[in-house]
């Protein structure tokens, strides 16, 4: 059986600002993600996305958000940015997900009714799912939380868990979730897209909190 890892891991999404990577990195966080969605008010251009990555030390992870593109395009952002995992948050399905040579994770919209168990057998080869709140109008960054009691406990190693994550709620998240790692936007935000250096410590904080045996 494996262990529980020591400490819950934390991405923080949709950073556009070199000071908001930086803060990101001061603060301790695991991996950082850079979303190619042009319609999100978060999304980079690979150019944007070079400039990002030089800020980001070994050890790391640099991670790329896309939302159903052809594989072309994924293919053209990867030989500009060197990208360590991938974040597929459409309708991708498992080939497709495994042919750009990245290992990658599968964002799971929680609408009414997603087996879970199901989705983790289809995407087994996946190196984690994040759970994000389910809005019609839009794949991701809702700003919403859904009901974490939706979520099997024996899943709970392989979930990143997304979805309405704000300073205030990350501790009571991790304790009945018990998360593999947890995913923030705009719970840290001043404005979308701008990062607030004291949300970021704030919400690292929250984690840290949660992490603590009651």
């Amino acid at each position: 059986m494996a262990l529980p890892p020591s400490r819950t891991r934390v991405k923080l999404c949709g950073l556009t600002r070199e000071a908001d990577v930086d803060a990101a990195v001061a603060a301790g966080a695991d991996a950082i993600g850079l979303v190619f969605w042009s319609p999100s008010p978060r999304a980079v251009t690979p150019a944007q996305a070079q400039a990002l990555i030089r800020g980001v030390p070994p050890f790391v992870t640099t991670v790329g958000l896309f939302v159903d593109e052809t594989p072309e395009a994924v293919r053209r952002v990867l030989s500009e940015v060197p990208l360590d995992l991938l974040q597929f948050h459409g309708h991708e399905d498992p080939d497709y997900c495994r042919g750009f040579a990245r290992p990658w994770i599968k964002a799971v919209a929680m609408r009414p009714g997603v087996d879970l168990a199901a989705v983790a057998t289809r995407y087994q080869e996946a190196a984690g799912l994040l759970l994000d709140a389910y809005d019609p109008a839009r794949p991701g960054g809702t700003g919403q939380c859904f009901d974490w009691t939706r979520i099997p406990v024996r899943l709970a190693r392989r979930i990143i868990l997304a979805g309405g994550l704000t300073p205030a709620n990350v501790a009571t998240a991790i304790r009945q979730v018990r998360p593999y790692a947890v995913d923030v936007s705009g719970g840290i935000e001043a404005a979308k897209g701008v990062k607030d250096a004291a949300k970021i410590a704030a919400f690292m904080q929250g984690v840290r909190d949660g992490d603590q045996p009651e």
